[in-house]
């Protein structure tokens, strides 16, 4: 169905692909700090910085539980209309508001005090306020991108297309962003990470211009926001997280996306450590991996798109799933740089089945609850998924810090790791994301929001003019 068809057969207008591109490039930051934060920053501050790791997983813990109770009562607070609202907008106000503390917290997260081997508890507070402060801004920020994505693409026609481009344009331009910090960085140089990610924020500057017209919200949108709000009675905080912890398909969405992002953090996160301590090569490698990952995952985008539009958001997310549980696992043995560039473009691959679908199941469990409440709240939706999330960084610190301990891992930036410490790192990097993801599979089977199901919901949506 071509973009016209589409504009006739749902009755309002199709965004364009400038838009979409635009609004990609708000993912690609969000991207870039949220790598950041689970792929290296663990990593950082055990090895780099010198937290010790009991201390480092208790602060992550700390900081994530703080902020799942922060997160959706910021999007309940500012998912309604405001004066400033019929003006600018609902969402394109808050993004604008957050990005810039956001890229600022993050910059200096990575620079921290230097560690008294004798006293590390000023480095613990220093970490601890950091993310509490980082996460504040980059909730606001991620909860009314997401939210965004929800109006601003209504059609399944849309929000294919634009799931695919949130993931090809932030996919091909994150490529190269991301190779700035495996060739700046040098081990056991901390002040190389900071100049790494000092280039980073930069850049990130500059998708924040681009990114202006994508978010900004049209005349027609505003007035929908306005409607629903002023049709349909605001209910309080918990009344509106009980309704949408009460709604099956909602919570279904929110374990799999617990789980899918608890293994993708994982493996992300154990990447540095698996080149250092089992390959014992220069970070510089992991350009090739990265390489042959992302020639599997944008490669194959055009096929996941065109198997989505056949079978179904639905069921292209549980094939997704069952393939990337099951091609994670090599890093459980894999001892050469060409089984890793191998192996990583095949679980590319696999990877893009499942998180093309992200966006899409999201939007549709979102207009379920909008189609039976009357207005948006995709903003508070978006916060309980970000509350959800913090559980993701819960286990990874967990983990992490269970299984460095058990196995003895030296931080140490020039040790040479033990074959338990080196099964610990293939534990945490393949074994349990493996487990994770067959579990979000095997829970993605009860999903029922297809087929006739859908399309009432939307006829329903259509009718409220929501």
């Amino acid at each position: 169905m071509n973009a016209e068809n589409e504009s006739e057969e749902i009755g309002w207008d199709v965004a364009s692909t400038k838009k979409m591109m635009s609004y990609s490039l708000g993912f690609l930051i969000s991207a870039r700090i949220g790598g950041g934060v689970s792929r290296i920053l663990f990593y950082f501050y055990e090895v780099e910085a010198g937290l010790p790791v009991a201390m480092l997983g208790l602060a992550f813990i700390i900081f994530a539980l703080w902020n799942m109770l922060n997160d959706p009562f910021i999007g309940y607070l500012t998912d309604k209309s405001f004066k400033w609202s019929e003006k600018w907008g609902f969402r394109f106000p808050w993004i604008i508001f957050s990005v810039g503390p956001m890229l600022i917290c993050y910059l200096f997260l990575y620079l921290p005090p230097e560690r008294d081997p004798s006293n590390p508890w000023p480095l613990f507070w220093y970490f601890l306020i950091m993310t509490c402060l980082l996460d504040f801004f980059f909730s606001i920020y991620t909860t009314h991108l997401s939210a965004g994505y929800t109006v601003h693409f209504r059609s399944d026609y849309e929000r294919r297309r634009a799931s695919a481009i949130n993931f090809i344009v932030p996919g091909i331009l994150g490529f190269f962003q991301g190779l700035i910090f495996p060739l700046v960085y040098v081990y056991g140089d901390k002040n190389s990470v900071f100049l790494a990610v000092l280039i980073t924020t930069i850049i990130n500057i500059v998708w924040v211009i681009l990114l202006i017209p994508g978010i900004r919200e049209s005349e027609e949108l505003k007035k929908r926001f306005i409607r629903g709000y002023e049709e349909a009675k605001r209910e309080s905080y918990w009344k509106t997280m009980n309704f949408a912890f009460r709604r099956k398909n909602f919570l279904i969405s929110l374990l799999v996306f617990l789980l899918w992002a608890t293994a993708w953090g994982l493996y992300l996160a154990s990447g540095i450590y698996f080149v250092k301590d089992i390959l014992r090569m220069p970070l510089s490698v992991a350009v090739y991996i990265g390489i042959a990952a992302f020639i599997g995952f944008v490669g194959f985008i055009p096929f996941w798109t065109n198997v989505a539009k056949r079978l179904g958001h639905v069921k292209t997310m549980k094939f997704g799933l069952l393939l990337w549980a099951i091609f994670i696992t090599p890093a459980m043995w894999i001892t050469t740089l060409w089984e890793a560039i191998l192996w990583s473009f095949i679980g590319g691959i696999a990877f893009g089945g499942a998180a093309l679908m992200i966006g899409p199941i999201a939007a549709d469990v979102y207009d379920e609850c909008t189609a039976e409440t009357g207005k948006h709240q995709e903003a508070m939706f978006e916060g309980i998924r970000t509350f959800v999330l913090r559980f993701a960084l819960i286990i990874q610190a967990a983990v992490f810090t269970t299984v460095h301990i058990f196995t003895g891992y030296n931080p140490d930036p020039k040790a040479l790791q033990t074959p338990l410490a080196q099964l610990g790192i293939r534990i945490h990097m393949a074994l349990i994301p493996a487990i994770l993801i067959l579990i979000a599979f095997l829970i993605m089977l009860k999903y029922d929001l297809e087929g006739e199901k859908r399309e009432s919901i939307k006829r329903i949506m259509k009718e409220k003019g929501l």
